[in-house]
């Protein structure tokens, strides 16, 4: 599927506008150029829970020691 599109000035950048069946989804998108001098642009694949705790840092804290208290008795 191919389609022509408008090139405008956003301030000091270039910008296209993209129609609605091409739209992305989400907020931001990568942006590339191949070798053949062809912009590719694609979407941000979505980010998963464990690959966010991979950019985690550990923590250096030492957490205070708890004391183990037996539950209190909770009449129904």
């Amino acid at each position: 599927m191919t389609r022509h599109v408008r090139l405008f000035r956003n301030g000091r950048n270039q910008a296209v506008r993209i129609p609605r069946e091409f739209e992305l989804p989400g907020e931001e998108a990568i942006l590339r150029r191949d070798e053949a001098g062809r912009l590719i642009l694609e979407p941000v694949p979505p980010r998963t829970l464990s690959a966010l705790a991979k950019t985690w840092s550990p923590l250096e804290e030492e957490f205070p020691d708890i004391q183990d208290l037996p539950a209190e008795p909770v009449d129904i």
